[in-house]
């Protein structure tokens, strides 16, 4: 990517690694988004391959029509394509598009098949010995929690308080019978 920078005397401003992060998940999930917010006019996107902004689709094609509405560029580097507000640009993104998605979907497929011929031999699947993570996030907050409880306090406000969703929280007060007054 510096190398093709480099050559059409693009300077780099930032670089997005989203290691570990799908790119399943929507652009605003991803530091991608952040970028996308903040590209104008005449800037260059350039990334390894198309399939890098996302997996599906709709996903990249979005995303490319985000670029061309307002003038920006996306090259990528292996497969050496400029895509701009033009025709050629649109067909390409939709093909490289497809691709991406159809081979997630068939990773997908594999993997699914993989653990169900892995089940059928018997084979255990998931965390050894069935462990769970045996933390909670309330863990060690009981205290404030059955005083917030006595105190009538909603359980919007309480999960607000103690900085967790209100879900965590109905199944922490659903298990610990002895902490719902």
């Amino acid at each position: 990517m510096e190398a093709l920078a480099e050559k059409l005397g693009v300077p780099i401003e930032s670089w997005i690694v989203d290691d570990g992060v799908s790119g399943t998940k929507e652009p605003q999930k991803r530091k991608l988004g952040k970028l996308l917010r903040k590209i104008k006019t005449g800037d260059v996107i350039i990334c390894s391959e198309l399939s890098r902004l996302g997996r599906k689709l709709f996903m990249v094609i979005s995303i490319l029509e985000h670029c061309m509405k307002i003038g920006a560029k996306v090259l990528t580097v292996k497969d050496g394509y400029e895509l701009g507000d033009n025709v050629q640009s649109k067909v390409l993104a939709f093909a490289f598009g497809l691709v991406a998605e159809l081979e997630r979907e068939m990773i997908s497929k594999r993997t699914k098949e993989a653990l169900a011929r892995q089940k059928a031999q018997g084979k255990r699947l998931g965390r050894p010995n069935g462990s769970r993570n045996k933390k909670h996030a309330l863990d060690g907050k009981e205290e404030l929690l059955s005083r917030l409880l006595r105190q009538k306090t909603p359980k919007q406000e309480i999960a607000k308080k103690l900085n967790i969703c209100y879900g965590t929280l109905y199944k922490f007060l659903k298990e610990r019978t002895d902490l719902n007054i």
